[in-house]
């Protein structure tokens, strides 16, 4: 099931948890100091990735901030060309989630060290991290930091000398919502640990509260846990889902780190709204865009809860709408990412700007969308990005960015004129002059196709008068669907209590659905998946036929 954490493989219990942390408006707790200066300069001890003065540098002394994605490498370890497909679209990280053999299949130090390689190879740095200890104190599948340690350690021989593209991330949410407290000295430990071994590359560490912190542990010991590590090489990560539905709870979290002088990122982090609440991702990316901090959107491919898939069925061709949010969007990875100096990208050097790109053309013209096309630019390294910014009147706003050459612009109105432009980018920031414009307008709406859909419909989990059910829409035609109504009867007067990704209305067993306005646009070949809870008697038969806007949508 979809949760207000990262991954689907938690308990639904913290999440309901973490929600009520939401609900009662619970703000983080605890207060971190004025900077201190550690007791030993960090750029001193650098062999590779190093914290200095609060920031990730690389070991050349430059700034790297962290723009990429989440990659379940150890549940799909089948699908290792995902890392090549999200270096395509601008990434310049992958967190990589392994497993220590504690709770799933152990990954060997030959596949990590393929691992490894193949991000060398796509010219991405790798943060590792151990998943088993995901909520470790309240789910009693976890493993603990110390088991973890254990597992780095025995992957020595791969590690020792990757310190220029590799960040340990010692363990995935390594305590849930009981006693959170617990968590500061088994990850002193665990850093020291490491340390002792001979191990000198960045450290991540993840937060209690599932990794949201919302109880405030992480922040209240940032500072104590930073202090011991004897190189002073560490970064905080915290995963931020539903308990960050309002800009002032994002702002506070990360200024109190960034104030303080200690490094932090968003290890992990969702869009999609859920029962528990809406995260503000937009704030999320924006306040990382700011304060140069770095973000790793959760996840590529695979969830349990495809709402959460970036890419659907690993193809990087059909990106979900939190997809094209984070790789295309304002702030998102094709706009901000800068390829590490280590592979040849944000050379200072470089100082020449890319030549203009060509006049755009529009083409899959709907009410809420439109795709530009045009000819790429050139530049003396290499183009990396291209920004597309609607003029208005003497004023232009950036409404979409893209790693190639095309892009699909959402979030417009029906009937509307508008004017759009690009410009493109390289990797050292240098900025084209603004290409030709295209005028176009928006067609009416109020259509969507007769033909060409295709529902799914499960049940996630059940309990004695309730359950929760995950809706899949396919548009299987054409084009693309702009708003639609689907339409479903239950048979045993199961009634639907909440909803995430549409808007219910219920007349007996009748149920109609209104999208919500991320889910409103299915692209041809594209799905959104709609999530609900609903109460229900002894029998809960599912649902035989579905219409979308008074059309026969194929079941799958």
């Amino acid at each position: 099931m979809r949760t207000s954490r990262s991954t689907t493989r938690k308990s639904p219990v913290t999440a309901l948890l973490a929600a009520l942390a939401t609900l009662l408006g619970i703000v983080v707790l605890g207060t971190l100091g004025p900077a201190t200066a550690h007791a030993q300069s960090a750029g001193d001890l650098a062999t590779g990735l190093h914290i200095s003065d609060g920031r990730l540098l690389e070991g050349n002394g430059n700034d790297f901030i962290m723009r990429g994605v989440n990659h379940a490498h150890t549940w799909y370890p089948g699908e290792t060309r995902s890392l090549a497909d999200i270096k395509a679209l601008g990434a310049n990280t992958v967190r990589v989630v392994l497993s220590d053999g504690y709770r799933w299949s152990e990954n060997s130090p030959a596949d990590v060290a393929d691992i490894v390689a193949q991000c060398k190879a796509n010219r991405l740095i790798c943060v590792l991290e151990v998943h088993d200890t995901t909520g470790y104190g309240e789910d009693a599948a976890a493993g603990t930091l110390d088991h973890a340690a254990d597992y780095w350690i025995g992957l020595q021989d791969v590690l020792v000398g990757e310190e220029n593209y590799v960040i340990i991330n010692i363990g995935n949410e390594p305590w849930g919502n009981t006693n959170p407290e617990g968590w500061t000295a088994p990850t002193i430990a665990a850093v020291q640990k490491l340390r002792d071994a001979g191990l000198q590359h960045t450290i991540m560490v993840d937060a209690p509260n599932w990794g949201q912190d919302w109880q405030g542990v992480m922040r209240a010991n940032a500072q104590s846990v930073y202090d011991a590590d004897p190189t002073g090489n560490l970064i905080f990560s915290i995963h931020m889902y539903s308990v960050y539905n309002t800009a002032q709870k994002v702002t506070d979290y990360l200024h109190a780190f960034v104030d303080a002088g200690l490094p932090i990122l968003i290890g992990e982090f969702g869009g999609p709204a859920d029962q528990y609440g809406d995260p503000d991702e937009d704030t999320m990316m924006a306040t990382a865009e700011q304060l140069r901090l770095g973000y790793l959107a959760w996840s590529w491919s695979g969830n349990t809860d495809p709402i959460l898939d970036l890419a659907i069925d690993f193809d990087p061709s059909r990106l979900s709408s939190w997809g094209r949010r984070i790789f295309n969007g304002v702030n998102g990875i094709a706009q901000t990412s800068r390829e590490a100096t280590v592979y040849g990208g944000g050379n200072p050097g470089d100082t020449q700007a890319p030549s203009a790109a060509g006049t755009p053309t529009a083409s899959a013209v709907a009410a809420t969308s439109v795709t530009l096309t045009w000819t790429a630019a050139t530049d003396d390294v290499g183009v990396t990005g291209y920004d597309i910014v609607r003029l208005s009147g003497g004023s232009e706003s950036t409404v979409a960015a893209s790693a190639t050459n095309t892009a699909t612009v959402t979030g417009l109105t029906a009937d509307t004129a508008y004017t759009f432009a690009v410009y493109a980018r390289d990797a050292a920031g240098n900025r084209s002059a603004r290409s030709a414009t295209v005028s176009v307008t928006t067609d009416k709406g109020g259509s969507t196709p007769g033909v060409g859909c295709a529902v799914g419909y499960r049940v996630i989990g059940e309990w004695p008068d309730g359950f929760q059910g995950e809706i899949t829409i396919r548009n299987t035609g054409a084009t693309a669907i702009n708003g639609w109504t689907l339409a479903f009867a239950f048979a045993d007067g199961q009634t639907v209590t909440n909803m995430w990704g549409g808007v219910p209305t219920q007349n007996g067993g009748t149920v109609s659905v209104a999208p919500a306005s991320y889910t409103s646009t299915i692209p041809t070949g594209g799905s959104v998946t709609v999530g609900f809870t609903a109460g229900k008697g002894t029998t809960n038969a599912a649902p035989t036929a579905f219409t979308l806007s008074g059309a026969s949508c194929a079941t799958a």
